[in-house]
């Protein structure tokens, strides 16, 4: 016999509800039909009356046909009050045969574990299931795809697996991108070259991918500014060849300077002697992590190789602007910005040496 508790955690909302499938399949199983599931998102304004209705609910046994499954989201509602919290700790162990329970935790992306204590603790006392629902980390969406494809029955070419996750933001690691829904939308497309590959025998390749998928979420333009600030300059410069196609150039400059002023002022305020907390609050950053961020990739700088980059952004700025004497078209435009990133972005760069990019355009411009 299974316990009829399961605690799920995660940042995905496809492998949650999977989990949650999985296990009313079993419970079926066990008891030789379908329980009857019943979604509750609680609500701290009525928690109470939340917490009232699961007890009565599941304490009280099954007249006719199936028992419940409750399915409760939002539990975090639930354990702001001591009684609400006492009240669905009772129901746990005192549930009716025939009943069970699930409750689905939204945890933040870099969760090791259940963020609820007080009522994941309780549902493992009492033999229940603690279950991860984590989003496929950015390095393993990949091996994902391929996973999914493989139970689908569905043949993927070499790269296309890769493709496909890079086109849904694989490689972005800032805030800019939801990975609650990842997975299900990785998902949805799998299931868009399924039918291309039912229509057309034969793996589904690379070219297919970026023929029948968008890029929902587009390289981010923080994964650039992430990957500029930690002098990664051919990830860079793959990140701003996808990017660009898509986002506006001033989009990408104003990003870029951002970050280099950023990096200015935080390196700055820390060799004049402020702590991290002190110069984060002086610049009005609120996030302990972003600040740890800014801070740890101001250290791959020194402030003469900012300033040229500085210097840099710009003349791409008057570049983008079209100002007199910086005419130029968008394949030009392009080219300067991955100078840009090879002259001031790779570790290393002798700045005094660095190559003027507006005059690097013109002498491989079209002739």
């Amino acid at each position: 016999m299974i316990a009829p508790l399961l605690y799920v955690w995660g940042d995905d909302e496809l492998l949650a509800e999977r989990l949650v499938t999985r296990f009313a399949g079993k419970l079926e199983s066990e008891h030789g039909s379908p329980l009857e599931r019943w979604d509750v998102r609680a609500d701290q304004a009525i928690a109470t009356a939340h917490a009232a209705q699961i007890y009565e609910r599941l304490a009280t046994p099954a007249m006719f046909g199936g028992g419940t499954l409750a399915v409760v989201t939002n539990p975090s509602a639930l354990v702001k009050r001591n009684d609400t919290r006492d009240r669905v700790v009772e129901t746990i162990g005192l549930m009716a045969p025939g009943h069970a329970i699930v409750f689905i935790e939204a945890a933040k992306s870099n969760a090791k574990g259940p963020g609820i204590k007080r009522l994941a603790d309780p549902v493992k006392a009492a033999g229940g299931t603690i279950a991860s629902a984590m989003a496929p980390r950015p390095t393993a969406l990949a091996a994902w795809i391929t996973d999914e494809a493989r139970d689908r029955g569905l043949v993927l070419a070499g790269g296309a697996a890769r493709e496909l996750a890079d086109r849904l933001g694989a490689r972005v690691t800032e805030g800019d991108v939801d990975r609650r829904f990842l997975s299900r939308i990785a998902s949805g497309e799998l299931d868009k070259l399924q039918l291309r590959h039912v229509v057309d025998e034969g793996p589904v390749t690379a070219e297919d991918v970026r023929a029948l998928v968008a890029e929902t979420t587009p390289a981010s333009v923080w994964a650039l500014s992430d990957a500029v600030g930690e002098r990664r300059a051919e990830v860079a410069s793959q990140t701003l060849d996808r990017l660009i196609d898509a986002t506006p150039e001033p989009v990408i400059l104003t990003v870029l300077h951002r970050r280099i002023v950023e990096l200015l002022e935080i390196g700055d305020r820390l060799t004049g002697g402020l702590n991290l907390p002190e110069a984060a609050r002086a610049m009005g950053i609120k996030s302990e992590f972003r600040a740890k961020t800014l801070a740890s990739q101001a250290r791959n700088w020194t402030i003469a190789e900012l300033t040229a980059a500085l210097d840099g952004l710009v003349t791409l700025d008057a570049m983008v602007k079209g100002v007199a004497g910086f005419e130029s078209d968008a394949a030009q435009r392009r080219l300067a910005f991955l100078l840009w990133i090879r002259d001031h972005v790779a570790a290393g760069v002798d700045v005094a040496a660095g190559v003027d990019v507006a005059a690097g355009v013109g002498a491989v411009g079209p002739g």
